[in-house]
């Protein structure tokens, strides 16, 4: 009974932590942020049993739902045969970089400088700089310079309006009536 009043006292703590000061409380439990790194839903389950193996460059955002995987949990079932066995890397992530909705990034993977990961993304081998990449696994699909190329042609130039005035703007481009 101890335990589960201690165990809901700190999950109550965390989600104050994460609501008050979402970058402390990262860095609390040992992520390495070499930078500006803004989190739309952070939790402790986020960065797994070895936060500290996760490095987050400057200008970095982190969706809800992302997992930071550094350790390989496949091991566990041949421990009776290999009581030793044991596989844990790091994960780094460069300058630049959004990493989409429920995304997995996979032990030992590095993303490159100005990288986007697309929603969903298992993040399994390395992602070099200047890329876009999505899927399961998750693979290059474009490079950052031609994404911009895209979302140029499709922006509705509403970007950094107030809210209210960013809501009627995509309205009366999308037909929506008011409310």
């Amino acid at each position: 009974m101890l335990d589960t009043v201690r165990r809901v006292v700190a999950t109550v703590r965390d989600r104050r932590a994460c609501a008050r000061d979402p970058e402390g409380f990262a860095r609390s439990i040992g992520v390495d942020l070499r930078g500006r790194v803004r989190f739309y839903g952070i939790d402790r389950a986020m960065f797994g049993s070895e936060p500290w193996l996760v490095s987050l460059g400057d200008n970095v955002f982190i969706t809800a739902g992302v997992q930071f995987v550094t350790h390989d949990g496949g091991t566990l079932i041949l421990r009776r045969e290999h009581p030793d066995l044991e596989w844990t890397a790091p994960i780094r992530v460069g300058d630049d970089v959004y990493i989409g909705v429920r995304s997995i990034i996979l032990p030992g993977v590095t993303i490159g400088d100005r990288c986007i990961i697309g929603a969903g993304s298992v993040v399994a081998r390395d992602i070099p700089a200047n890329s876009v990449a999505a899927g399961v696994p998750a693979r290059v699909i474009r490079s950052t310079d031609e994404y911009l190329t895209a979302m140029r042609a499709k922006s509705l130039g509403c970007g950094h309006l107030p809210a209210q005035q960013k809501a009627a703007v995509i309205r009366e481009h999308y037909g929506v009536p008011g409310r």
